[in-house]
């Protein structure tokens, strides 16, 4: 089979990796790579002399060309990707899928409409642990679950055009939504600025999922360690993914509480048995990922990271910032929208990510330079 040609919008931070990947994927060719920037284009020159650079969609889509990859900022996400639906190509976008929940759908729905592949790059959702994590608790292993602890934190990098949570949260927020295929009933969010009193760089969400189980995020660019670690516990058994540990990440306890009547009271016990730790097969999760996106646009196949849960991430991005504006009020969510505990429900728009963006145009309006 020929490999799919694929094309990358973006390349900053992320998008190297996705050339790399994309590169070297036994299923996919990076043919180009368009870039508003004069010296990213160079940058793409020198590593790949290859590839095609253009400045410009358009130019972009005139190539032949059978996807596009973006990995833009978010608030561009929704006009480029439907730029590339409408002109007839699959699409991965880098997390998270838009910057509203409106427009997430809005993709969603065109892309179904038209055929096309849409996928969310989740790469987390591709890791081999988390999906060894996604086996033990799919098997029974721990249990019924009784939380989620989720801690994302580092010093840096500060983000100028969204808050915290929608830059590090979309991660976790993922993985719980795979490991646990349930959907939230609620959700509470806390943050505060420091650095830039626009933008909130430490936050703390929790989302409850009902039947006493409840998951946390705490999400922080201002700490002077870096830690990547979820606890999911059971009542048999519990596990912890240290993402930096690469030898060992993930660890399986036989720890826990055990309860029993007597005298007419309830006792609580303490079970202290083994620890071990699974073989994980070792691997590249954005290798992984481009790997599934090629097969599900050979076979037609809708992807684990699909617009739906690109979706529902977004709401749960948008009602915890709307949860924050709401000094930590809780919020219900529903199948369409968050809605506060006395029945109101308001939308968010992308300026209220930022207080001081509340005015500005999105993306869409304000003339990118890879749209003009």
């Amino acid at each position: 089979m020929e490999r799919l040609r694929i094309g990358l919008i973006g390349y900053g931070y992320w998008g190297p990796n996705l050339v790399r990947n994309f590169s070297t994927c036994p299923l996919t060719e990076a043919v180009a790579v368009c870039d508003a920037s004069p010296a990213r284009r160079a940058a793409v020159a020198k590593a790949y002399p290859g590839l095609a650079t253009v400045a410009t969609v358009d130019e972009l889509l005139e190539l032949p060309l059978d996807a596009v990859a973006i990995a833009t900022p978010v608030s561009t996400h929704f006009p480029l990707a439907m730029r590339c639906l409408e002109a007839g190509k699959d699409v991965l976008v880098e997390k998270p899928l838009a910057s509203s929940v409106r427009d997430a759908q809005l993709l969603t729905d065109r892309a179904a409409h038209l055929g096309r592949v849409l996928m969310v790059d989740h790469t987390y959702l591709f890791s081999n642990a988390v999906r060894r994590m996604k086996q033990l608790i799919d098997s029974g292993d721990l249990g019924d679950l009784h939380y989620v602890d989720s801690v994302r934190i580092n010093l840096g990098l500060f983000q100028n055009d969204v808050n915290v949570i929608w830059d590090l949260a979309p991660h976790d927020l993922s993985i719980v939504e795979h490991l646990l295929d349930l959907r939230p009933r609620s959700i509470s969010a806390w943050g505060c600025s420091h650095a830039n009193p626009e933008i909130e760089d430490i936050a703390y969400v929790n989302v409850d999922y009902g039947e006493k189980l409840m998951a946390s995020f705490h999400v922080n660019w201002l700490s002077p360690v870096k830690v990547r670690q979820i606890i999911v516990a059971g009542s048999k058994k519990s596990l912890i993914f240290n993402e930096l540990n690469p030898s060992e990440p993930l660890k399986v306890y036989d720890r826990g509480i055990e309860l029993t009547e007597a005298e007419e009271r309830l006792r609580v016990g303490y079970r202290t048995g083994d620890m071990w730790s699974p073989h994980i097969e070792p691997g590249e999760s954005l290798q992984a990922m481009v790997t599934h996106f090629a097969e599900c646009v050979r076979g037609r196949l809708d992807p684990v990271s699909d617009g739906r849960m690109g979706v529902r991430v977004v709401r749960l991005l948008e009602a915890a910032t709307r949860s924050i504006r709401a000094q930590g009020g809780r919020l219900v969510l529903t199948a369409g929208e968050a809605t506060h505990a006395d029945g109101d429900s308001r939308a968010v728009r992308f300026g209220q990510l930022r207080p001081g963006l509340a005015d500005r145009t999105n993306g869409a309006e304000r003339g990118h330079p890879l749209l003009r």
